[in-house]
């Protein structure tokens, strides 16, 4: 969850001799599968779509569907800062995960599927994830689906060129854990 602070309205304080700001308010955040569920319901249109540039007003869309704070003035979103849509930003690119997930380089795909929230659902069912993760980072949740994902295929089978680099490697390894020449 991303916790940010709106800046109010500056005002002079008379008694204190100084600006102060009157009014912060503070939104609490989430880029999660709910989020991008409510927005895709009120576009209609995919949100993960990399080929489509979103408006204005999608973004602003998509930072509302974000928001957890209940009863925000409709005034505040003309109120966000550079600084805020800039850590916004950040949030949602986030990794929020230590796991890597190493995929073997395959064929490129002639037709990439495009994603959208009930797909997402769908691997959630697939893979028995349950629907509580819906409220993951969504860099996150889409880090199980693949974990999930690589674990459920079948090993592939190795050529004899990858099984002897294989043997050569670990061999070179042995030899130079036990100080010996093979």
């Amino acid at each position: 969850m991303l916790t940010l602070v709106v800046p109010g309205v500056e005002a002079f304080d008379e008694a204190q001799k100084k600006f102060v700001t009157i009014g912060d308010v503070t939104l609490e955040l989430e880029h999660s599968l709910v989020s991008l569920s409510k927005w895709e319901s009120e576009f209609e249109k995919p949100f993960l779509d990399e080929k489509q540039e979103k408006s204005f007003d999608e973004i602003l869309g998509y930072i509302k569907a974000m928001t957890l704070t209940p009863n925000v003035p409709e005034d505040l979103w003309s109120k966000l800062s550079d600084k805020n849509v800039e850590t916004i930003h950040k949030y949602i690119d986030a990794k929020m995960t230590a796991t890597t997930v190493y995929e073997l380089q395959e064929a490129p795909q002639t037709k990439k599927e495009i994603v959208t929230a009930e797909i997402i659902y769908y691997w959630l069912v697939v893979f028995n994830i349950p629907f509580e993760c819906q409220y993951w980072h969504l860099n996150r949740l889409f880090t199980l689906i693949r974990v999930c994902s690589v674990k459920a295929e079948k090993p592939k089978k190795m050529s004899q060129a990858e099984m002897a680099r294989r043997n050569r490697d670990l061999n070179a390894q042995r030899r130079k854990r036990l100080g010996t020449k093979g």
